[in-house]
């Protein structure tokens, strides 16, 4: 390399000839949010402390999947440019992606998966995991994540044709969007069996293991007929994903502190005391009635319960208790459109349970 590529790259703060993987954001929520549970674990009160290893261990096991992932990536040696722990917000809405891949021919979308237990998928494309429980096997059904990364491609849709102002180019970006942006699912977890024997051909082409992943990158390279991008142009898209990535407010640490302190936090953690008996948050009055609302609205319009807001965003408005549209604003997860539609009914709630 020479010495004004090396220059370039200093002030670029990227690469020249880009010849492996660079990971162009590669920090993750997850584990800023496992330090600080870690922190808060040290200060909190006996009663809360089971808790929050419950959570710390969730993180922990979703961070081993997704660092499985990073080490597939790692030892590739593709020309990519890798985004870790997107996340995206458009109308109210938003979504977490676990990582966005940038090759020469596609973006990829990867729902990391770091599943226990087994999985079957059937033949109308409902996830099922089996689950050893007290010597016997369970089957449950699960979220498809299926389901997850179609979410997550419309709002990259939502976005990229946002920032189309030309009627011709937005026509452009519609017609090739499913050539150029495309999704898997990879699990993370090696010790899981997977059954897709009666699962839809759609279904199985996007479901893989963790070592799989760079072979189905290299095939789907292969096998597009679209033009490569250049260097510039990987780097220019990379930008814009980034230049629209938000820090989640509402994390897991904001479930045992609001305020500053514990004190306030049995008000959440534990939010009720009825005769010396703990009553955890999702038993609470305030809590039901704010998640019927969000059943019967969901059914009532025939979308999904969280397109209405989310557990967290739940707790959280639990946790704000907001007195008008303008404090619900200040929710992550409640713009202006939510507002608008849920606004009022969502405060009626809340005003109930407040006096």
């Amino acid at each position: 390399m020479g010495v004004f590529d090396s220059i370039k790259e200093m002030v670029t703060q990227k690469p020249v000839g880009l010849k492996k993987p660079d990971f162009y954001k590669a920090d993750s929520d997850a584990k800023k949010q496992l330090e600080r549970l870690q922190q808060l674990y040290a200060t909190a009160p006996d009663r809360v402390k089971p808790r929050i290893e419950r959570d710390m261990k969730l993180l922990a096991y979703g961070i081993a999947g997704e660092e499985s992932v990073a080490f597939e990536l790692n030892n590739s040696y593709l020309p990519i440019v890798v985004l870790h722990d997107l996340r995206l917000e458009h109308e109210g809405l938003s979504v977490q992606i676990d990582y966005l891949i940038i090759t020469t021919k596609f973006c990829l979308v990867v729902e990391c998966k770091n599943l226990f237990g087994n999985l079957e998928v059937n033949s109308r494309g409902e996830f099922i995991r089996e689950l050893d429980f007290n010597g016997k096997r369970k089957k449950e059904g699960i979220y498809s994540p299926i389901t997850q990364n179609v979410r997550h491609m419309e709002m990259i849709k939502q976005l990229r044709l946002g920032n189309k102002k030309n009627p011709l180019m937005r026509v452009a970006l519609e017609k090739s969007f499913g050539d150029f942006h495309k999704s898997v699912i990879v699990l993370a977890n090696p010790k899981t069996v997977i059954n897709l024997k009666n699962a839809p051909k759609n279904v199985k082409d996007q479901i893989i293991r963790s070592d799989q992943l760079i072979e189905y990158i290299k095939r789907l390279i292969r096998e597009s007929k679209d033009l490569a991008s250049s260097e510039k142009e990987m780097y220019e898209m990379a930008d814009f994903f980034v230049g629209l990535h938000k820090e989640n407010p509402v994390g897991y640490t904001e479930r045992y502190l609001v305020g500053g302190g514990f004190e306030q936090s049995d008000a959440i953690v534990d939010s009720e005391v009825d005769g010396g008996v703990d009553v955890a948050v999702d038993e609470t009055p305030l809590y039901q009635a704010l998640k019927q609302y969000r059943y019967e609205t969901s059914k009532a319009e025939g979308i999904k319960a969280y397109y209405i807001f989310n557990n967290a965003q739940l707790e959280a408005l639990i946790a704000a208790m907001p007195r008008s549209l303008e404090e619900l604003r200040k929710i992550s997860g409640f713009g202006e459109v939510k507002c608008e539609k849920y606004g009022e009914e969502i405060l009626g709630i809340v005003r109930r349970y407040r006096e």
